[in-house]
């Protein structure tokens, strides 16, 4: 990795064990950053970090995509309702009874789409899209052979991909497209942002940790530690040690794919730093270091943004290098996934630009590319190749890194 990894004191800061908020600062009341070894934060011997808002939406995801491919039960209108949180359609009580909805987050942080309604109401209605298609066409299909311009399914290895006309899994595309459309989203575009951390009184009321009414955290620490939810905050993921599950399945967006990269030689270290950001920062509001917060806050959407580009370029080339193969159910497998990085792009944020790293233009391009005509059972090597040397150019790595 083309970064440095935090040491133990990071510019004079103090590292040290103890995590009460309140004990931030020293006697002569000069701030003091208190970064504990996990991401544990008190107030009062009370605990101060809460993100079960983003653990229920994660949970959502996992039953949407849990039943995407049960032709047999599934429906449209139950995905749809899923998706919603309308007519109580998860098997979870808990779920149906929430407030929450994954819809209602899907393409929604202020920075993007506060004053961008039309948008965002074009990307909720391309994952409903999705839903439509594989319920209405690809589930009718599911027993015939795939072929150019048909629905129906094809054979990978062992496995089966159901595929629409393009050869494109429905299923890929709704998933991987929601780690940018939600999760992405709503982590560096909302939560992170100045304008969320900032809003209102919020430095004040945080510098005098005055806190939630019926709470123990200040609203700023609260909005922090809902962008760390959306990575961090599957059930399944040890909330003591949470880079300890890299590479177990824990999670079906973004903390298990950055395990994947973090598996990479060339990006290793990539999760150790994003947590290290995420503690840093948390305990820079704690202690009311704000110019630190935003170091964090840069860190960490450099990072996830990386992320997303790495392995979007590493299934176009895991595609192609199918296609070279003649196994083409890997193929558009792969495709599919790489498509939906490539849709997630649009949520990605360069630091000091407050936009993403591609612009939206060149990311529909490549969508058009690769779909254009027969889809994916028509794109050729050389597109696949350019599109990844586009992204790769946006960022500090390689093609040839990305693609391991």
């Amino acid at each position: 990795m083309k970064k440095l990894l935090f040491s133990a004191v990071i510019g004079g800061l103090t590292l040290v064990s103890c995590t009460s908020d309140d004990d931030a600062l020293t006697p002569g009341g000069e701030n003091e950053i208190e970064i504990p070894a996990n991401y544990t934060f008190e107030r009062d011997n009370n605990s101060t970090v809460s993100y079960s808002g983003q653990t229920t939406r994660l949970q959502m995801t996992d039953e949407i995509l849990s039943n995407f491919n049960d032709f047999d039960n599934a429906t449209e209108e139950m995905l749809s309702n899923m998706f919603a949180n309308e007519n109580s359609p998860f098997e979870s009580a808990s779920l149906n009874e929430s407030s929450k909805s994954v819809k209602s987050k899907v393409a929604a942080s202020n920075l993007y789409f506060s004053t961008n309604n039309v948008e965002s109401s074009e990307i909720r209605a391309d994952f409903e899209n999705w839903i439509d298609v594989q319920m209405n066409v690809v589930a009718a299909s599911r027993n015939e052979l795939a072929e150019p311009g048909v629905a129906g399914q094809i054979a990978d290895g062992d496995a089966v991909r159901y595929v629409d006309s393009k050869g494109f899994e429905m299923n890929q595309a709704f998933g991987k497209s929601l780690i940018g459309g939600l999760v992405v989203d709503q982590m560096l575009n909302n939560y992170l942002a100045s304008a969320v951390l900032d809003a209102g009184d919020n430095q004040t009321n945080n510098d005098q940790k005055i806190v939630e009414d019926g709470k123990f955290y200040t609203t700023m620490e609260h909005k922090w530690d809902e962008a760390y939810g959306y990575l961090y905050g599957a059930p399944s993921i040890p909330s003591e040690d949470p880079n300890s599950a890299l590479g177990d399945n824990n999670d079906n967006l973004l903390f298990k794919y950055m395990g994947r990269v973090e598996g990479d030689e060339d990006f290793a270290g990539i999760a150790e730093e994003t947590f290290e950001a995420f503690k840093t920062g948390r305990a820079a509001i704690v202690a009311g270091d704000y110019e630190l917060r935003d170091e964090q806050v840069a860190i960490i959407r450099e990072n996830i943004s990386e992320i997303i580009a790495i392995r979007a370029i590493y299934y176009m080339q895991a595609g192609k290098n199918a296609i070279a193969a003649n196994n083409y159910g890997a193929a558009f497998h792969d495709l599919s996934e790489g498509f939906g990085f490539i849709y997630s792009l649009r949520f990605t944020n360069k630091p000091g630009t407050n936009m993403p790293y591609l612009s939206k233009d060149k990311i529909d391009m490549f969508k058009e590319q690769l779909l254009e005509g027969n889809g994916f059972w028509d794109v050729t090597p050389d597109t696949l190749d350019s599109i990844s040397e586009e992204i790769a150019s946006a960022f500090d790595f390689t093609v040839a890194e990305a693609a391991e």
